[in-house]
């Protein structure tokens, strides 16, 4: 049995302008396993990212993470 994913992540950039995200689904196998991310802030926006790409610590952290005061602010529309 394999171990559950967290369900809360960080992104070390913003992906459409957002760096927290929870998690809502997954799938695939192999190289083309995937997992589906709603920002927080906007949980009606989905992000698809390939779970090797999620592993990538220079791009995602497990948990949410503090954010350097300049990065703070969410993205105005």
């Amino acid at each position: 049995m394999t171990n559950p994913l967290p369900s809360a992540w960080t992104s070390q950039q913003p992906v459409a302008g957002y760096r927290h995200f929870e998690l809502v689904m997954q799938g695939g196998k192999g190289a083309a396993r995937w997992v589906e991310l709603a920002p927080v802030l906007a949980p009606s926006q989905r992000e698809r990212v390939l779970w090797s790409e999620l592993k990538d610590r220079t791009r995602w952290m497990s948990g949410w993470q503090q954010l350097p005061k300049d990065d703070e602010d969410p993205p105005t529309e």
